[in-house]
C-alpha cells in the first residue's frame, strides 16, 4: 500500500480552496494553479513537452483543460493508461450564510458544528472520518488522488512498464467542452508518441444506491443520458369559451403524467435498472398575459439508458407520446360533455386528432413542400437566435421548432419530439473485446489485493448512475443511434454540435474508482477519509500495474 493519505488529502484541501465553480473564472483559476503544481515537478521541468495546458474548442467561456503524462522505464511500452477527473464544482449558493466557508473545509466543520443538522450529517461531523466542502467528493478528492499518482510515477518512472497519462477535464458539470476538446489532444498525442491507450479510469464520486447500503462501488461503463423535449401545439381559445380550443398546457400535463416515473422506460441491462424518466421543466411559450389560451407549450425530461439506443428512445416516447395525447382528448371529450349537459349548450364533436410527429419527420415534410425557401430561412433564423446570448441549448432548440412549426400547412394541435440538449452516450464494459478484458481482470485483482485493508465490501457494477465524461472516451451505440441524436437535435451544427469520431479514435474501455462520500451537489456535501485518501489511490494504482504488465 502506497502511503498516499496525508499528500492526498493535502491536495484535495488545496483544490477545493480554489472556487472553481462551472462557467466561472474559477474554471480558468484552478487550471493555471495545477499547471503550475505540475510544472514544479522535477520531471515536468526536465520534459516540458510532457505537462501542457489546452484551451477547449468552440467554447464561449475561456476555459482550459490539463494533460501530462509519464514514460515509464521499467520496460518500454505504447500501452498507456489514461487517468481522467473533472476540476470544475457545481455552485455554491445552498450553503446560504456559510456560502462564504464552502470552499474552505476546515472553517465550513467548524461553522456547521453550531448548526442545526440532521442526525446523520452530525454523527458524520463529529466521527473525525469525513471531511465538508463543495467540490471534496465530486470530485477533488479524485483529482488528487490522480495527481498523487501522477507525482509518484515522475519520481518513479522506473517502477512504471508503458506510460500513464492525466486528464484534468473543465466543464463536466455543463456542457462537457472539456473532456470534447480533449480528445483533439488525446488523438494528437497517440499520434506524436505511438501511444496505445489501452484503458481509462475515472475518479468521480460514489455513494450509498439506498438507504443502508454500505458498499463502496466501482463502475465497468457508465450511463447514458439524453434530453427528449416536446413542442405541443394547442387551439387557441378565449378563456371565456375554452371548449372551443385546446390548451396546449393540458396536452403537455397528460404527457408528463405518461412520462414522468413510468416504470415502462426504465432500461434495464445485466441485471441493473435505470430510474425513469422525470420532467426537468414544463412550460407555455405564451411571451405575456392576456386572456386567451398558450399557442404551445415546451417540456423536456431527463431518460436515463443502459442499452437502448437514442433511435429507440424516440421510438418508445413517441408511442408515449400518442398515448399521452388519446388520452388529454378523451379526458377533454368528457369534460366537454359534462359541461354541456350542466350549462344546457349544445356539445359539438371535437375536431382534433392526437399527431405525435419527430423533429426529423417534420423537417422532411417542410423540405419536400417548401424546398429552398424553407432551408435558406430556418438557416438564417438560426444564425439570428445565435446572437441571443441568454438562450441556453434547450430553449434555443425549442425556439427552432417553434419557428418551423409555422410552415406547416396543418397546424393543428401536435407534438413535435426532438433532443435539445447533449447527448451523454451509455457505455458497456463487459469484455467483449482484449482491452475490456483485461481491464475488468485487472480490477478483480486489484480489488482482491486492497479490500483485506479495508472494512466495508467493494463492490462492482455495470453502469456508473451519474452522468460523467466517462461517456466521451468510448462508443457502444452504432452509426443509426447517433444519427439519430443529429437528426432530431434542432440546433445541431448551430449552438451544439458533438464530433462522435472523435470519441471513436479513442475509444478505450473506461471504469470508474471515485472517492466515496455523500450529499454531491448539496450543502452537506462530504467524504470518507480512508477510502477516498487511501484505498482509491492504491485502487487506481494495482489497476494500473496490472494492466501494464
Amino acid at each position: 500500500m502506497l502511503p498516499c493519505r496525508d499528500e492526498v488529502l493535502f491536495l484535495t484541501n488545496q483544490l477545493v480552496n480554489i472556487e472553481s465553480i462551472v462557467n466561472s473564472d474559477g474554471e480558468k483559476e484552478i487550471s493555471q494553479a495545477i499547471y503550475m503544481l505540475l510544472s514544479s515537478f522535477p520531471y515536468f521541468m526536465e520534459n516540458p513537452n510532457h505537462i501542457l495546458k489546452q484551451q477547449t474548442i468552440d467554447d464561449e467561456q475561456e476555459r482550459y483543460n490539463i494533460l501530462a503524462f509519464v514514460k515509464g522505464t521499467k520496460k518500454k511500452s505504447d500501452k498507456t493508461v489514461i487517468l481522467m477527473g473533472h476540476m470544475d464544482t457545481v455552485g455554491i449558493d445552498d450553503y446560504n450564510h456559510l456560502k462564504n466557508k464552502a470552499c474552505h473545509p476546515t472553517d465550513l466543520m467548524e461553522a456547521l458544528k453550531q448548526e442545526r443538522l440532521p442526525t446523520v450529517v452530525e454523527d458524520h461531523l463529529n466521527s473525525g472520518n469525513y471531511l465538508f466542502g463543495r467540490g471534496v467528493l465530486d470530485m477533488k478528492s479524485g483529482v488528487a488522488s490522480h495527481l498523487y499518482l501522477l507525482k509518484y510515477y515522475s519520481e518513479h518512472p522506473e517502477e512504471l512498464e508503458g506510460n500513464l497519462l492525466v486528464v484534468i477535464e473543465c466543464d463536466e458539470e455543463d456542457g462537457s467542452h472539456g473532456i470534447l476538446s480533449a480528445l483533439k489532444e488525446l488523438k494528437h498525442l497517440k499520434e506524436e508518441h505511438g501511444f496505445d491507450y489501452i484503458a481509462a479510469i475515472n475518479a468521480d464520486f460514489v455513494s450509498p444506491r439506498y438507504e443502508g447500503d454500505v458498499n463502496r462501488y466501482i463502475y465497468k461503463g457508465t450511463v447514458g443520458k439524453l434530453l427528449p423535449s416536446f413542442f405541443i401545439t394547442g387551439a387557441e381559445t378565449h378563456v371565456g369559451s375554452c371548449f372551443e380550443g385546446i390548451d396546449p398546457n393540458f396536452i403537455a400535463a397528460e404527457l408528463t403524467k405518461q412520462i414522468s416515473y413510468n416504470p415502462d422506460l426504465c432500461n434495464e441491462a445485466f441485471g441493473e435498472t435505470t430510474v425513469p424518466p422525470v420532467s426537468l421543466k414544463q412550460t407555455d411559450l405564451k411571451p405575456t398575459y392576456t386572456v386567451q389560451t398558450a399557442l404551445s407549450a415546451y417540456v423536456y425530461y431527463n431518460f436515463f439508458i443502459h442499452s437502448w439506443s437514442p433511435k429507440e428512445v424516440l421510438e418508445k416516447l413517441k408511442d408515449q407520446a400518442e398515448i399521452a395525447f388519446m388520452n388529454a382528448l378523451n379526458e377533454f371529450n368528457r369534460k366537454y360533455k359534462q359541461y354541456s349537459l350542466a350549462s344546457g349548450q349544445p356539445y359539438m364533436d371535437i375536431p382534433w386528432k392526437a399527431r405525435v410527429l419527430t423533429y426529423e419527420e417534420m423537417n422532411q415534410l417542410l423540405i419536400e413542400e417548401n424546398g429552398t425557401d424553407y432551408v435558406d430561412h430556418m438557416s438564417q433564423f438560426k444564425e439570428q437566435l445565435l446572437l441571443d446570448k441568454e438562450l441556453d441549448t434547450r430553449m434555443y432548440a425549442a425556439r427552432v421548432v417553434e419557428e418551423a412549426w409555422k410552415w406547416m400547412s396543418d397546424r393543428s394541435p401536435a407534438i413535435i419530439l426532438f433532443y435539445s440538449s447533449l447527448y451523454s452516450p451509455r457505455i458497456e464494459v463487459t469484455g467483449k473485446n482484449d482491452k475490456e478484458e483485461n481491464l475488468i481482470e485487472s480490477l478483480e485483482h486489484a480489488i482482491t489485493a486492497i479490500q483485506p485493508h479495508y472494512e466495508y465490501p467493494i463492490a462492482t457494477k455495470n453502469f456508473f448512475p451519474y452522468i460523467s465524461d466517462m461517456s466521451f472516451v468510448a462508443l457502444s451505440d452504432d452509426e443509426a443511434g447517433i444519427q439519430a441524436v443529429s437528426s432530431n437535435n434542432p440546433s445541431w451544427g448551430a449552438k451544439h454540435y458533438v464530433n462522435y469520431q472523435d470519441i471513436r479514435d479513442i475509444n478505450v474501455p473506461v471504469i470508474n474508482i471515485g472517492p466515496y462520500g455523500f450529499d454531491a451537489h448539496k450543502q452537506f456535501e462530504r467524504m470518507e477519509l480512508k477510502y477516498s485518501l487511501e484505498v482509491v489511490p492504491n485502487l487506481t494504482n494495482n489497476v494500473i500495474q496490472n494492466l501494464l504488465k
